[in-house]
């Protein structure tokens, strides 16, 4: 009977039409939408007035959003790092470090997926900024660019690179129609400089903004905030033309889309901490048929799972290096809510991300996130955390930081002390009733025993991961060159 089955199988492969039958054998195409520096919850799918991100929601309405999606270290090019190959921040040495060499000996998922018959690329932004060539690479880690297409006359402020226009050179250039293919759209959006003032020029209005208790809330910041919504909105409407454009080849309902950012967004006390406006990410992923529609799920997930992720759904095995955890399962279950148990907490990491402090050193600090709390271990408190001053060159330059600045001088500490005043050794928020980080109970005795079980928590995980923080030579990170285009910035040159 078995040989009957087996045999009838056969037979109504072979029989079968060409199209079903490259359909079974149809491996699924992939591609990554990755804006710079857009925090969660700031899309409509999250319930945001002042973002309008249709083509996000539609992959969140026809797909699952992510309500706990972290960067393991949450600046540009560790980020974007750890989401290539599937590991931790701090086991990728000097890509573990913002503006440093990536090393080629860390296996990335475009080039395992290129080795396995992928057409693979990338657009606008790939891995960086830092030297893939001083790591060994003989191309950037996301894959061969396709730059040529241009926007004519861009808003100011955002880049001329037209995105979709790219993808669509990049879907031609395939071998042939059947070849699966794995894209990287690297927006430069909302990455600053804005056009101050284009988001209310544009129609949007300062009361729709909801501004967070860690900023004044005022004409400055909501304006600030709305030029930001507009540049986010760049990004997702380039992210709508590529949808519009796998639609019309015939290729949407076998694409992995996944729509998400490297970071947060690029103000004060957001891109670069490890409070939630920095590392909390959003993130919607669409897969046609192999998705239930419509969900919306609390497991925790960071970039260091995405490779595995992608490997696994192209049926293959996940590099040996990996030390990421696939989430397949969760992105196939019918369910909503909480679909893997075991998720049900990040870890978060900073070393050194932009240079500003005596000898170039950074500002080493770990975290467990969980469903209730953060908690932050900051290993050298008496540094600054946003670099020195009076540049705190960590946050981006901004009318926003200008002023918190301006408020400063006049006596009024409060922003900046939040942003950039010096921080204690350990942070412990309750994010259920604090979600943005404004109340910190490690002195709380009644909280003692909560703080001692998440420390140990991620000391744990930490050293059997081997973090040389844990392991006694964490200095290594602050010797790691500092790279300005290829030219290294050598640790040993003082703050500037």
């Amino acid at each position: 009977m078995l040989r009957k089955m087996v045999v009838g199988l056969l037979l109504s492969l072979v029989a079968a039409p060409p199209a079903v039958a490259r359909a079974a054998a149809t491996k699924p195409n992939i591609l990554i939408a990755i804006a710079d520096d857009w925090s969660y919850p700031h899309a409509g799918a999250y319930g945001c007035p002042f973002v309008k991100t249709p083509a996000f929601d539609r992959v969140a309405r026809e797909g699952v959003l992510f309500q706990n999606c972290f960067a393991p270290n949450p600046k540009c090019s560790p980020s974007r790092a750890s989401m290539l190959t599937g590991m931790q921040s701090f086991q990728l040495e000097e890509a573990c470090n913002h503006h440093g060499a990536f090393p080629a000996k860390f296996k990335v998922y475009p080039d395992l997926l290129e080795a396995a018959g992928y057409h693979v690329g990338h657009t606008g932004k790939g891995w960086g900024p830092g030297s893939w060539k001083l790591g060994g690479f003989t191309r950037n880690p996301c894959g061969p660019a396709y730059q040529k297409r241009r926007v004519d006359k861009p808003p100011k402020g955002v880049a001329d690179t037209d995105y979709a226009a790219n993808f669509q050179d990049f879907l031609a250039a395939r071998k042939s129609a059947d070849q699966p293919f794995c894209f990287w759209y690297g927006a430069r959006e909302p990455h600053r400089p804005y056009d101050r003032g284009a988001g209310r020029r544009s129609g949007k209005k300062l009361e729709d903004v909801d501004v967070p208790p860690f900023l004044p809330d005022n004409e400055i910041v909501r304006s600030d905030m709305l030029d930001y919504s507009l540049e986010v909105e760049n990004f997702d409407a380039h992210l709508g033309r590529i949808l519009d454009a796998l639609e019309k080849a015939g290729q949407l309902d076998n694409t992995i889309v996944i729509a998400t950012a490297d970071n947060g967004m690029p103000f004060p006390r957001a891109k670069a901490n490890l409070y939630d406006s920095g590392a909390r990410l959003p993130l919607a992923i669409r897969w046609g048929a192999k998705i239930s529609p419509g969900r919306t799920v609390t497991d925790f997930v960071t970039f260091a799972d995405v490779a595995p992720t992608l490997l696994a759904a192209a049926g293959l095995d996940a590099h040996a290096q990996m030390t990421g955890r696939s989430f397949l399962d969760v992105l196939t279950s019918k369910e909503s809510g909480r679909v893997d148990p075991s998720r049900d907490h990040a870890v978060i990491i900073e070393e050194r991300h932009d240079l500003g402090r005596p000898r170039n050193v950074g500002y080493p600090t770990r975290a467990l996130r969980t469903d209730d709390f953060l908690y932050i271990c900051q290993f050298e408190p008496d540094r600054w955390p946003a670099s020195d001053p009076p540049d705190y060159r960590q946050i981006d330059d901004s009318p926003t930081k200008t002023l918190v600045l301006d408020l400063k001088a006049k006596g009024d500490e409060k922003f900046w002390d939040m942003s950039m005043g010096k921080r204690p050794a350990e942070e412990l928020y309750d994010v259920r009733s604090d979600p943005h980080c404004m109340k910190n109970l490690t002195a709380d005795p009644a909280h003692a025993a909560t703080k001692a079980r998440l420390w140990k928590e991620l000391e744990t995980y930490l050293t059997q991961q081997r973090d040389p923080r844990m392991l006694g030579h964490g200095d290594v990170f602050d010797r790691y060159d500092y790279i300005e285009g290829e030219s290294p910035v050598p640790a040993s040159r003082g703050a500037r």
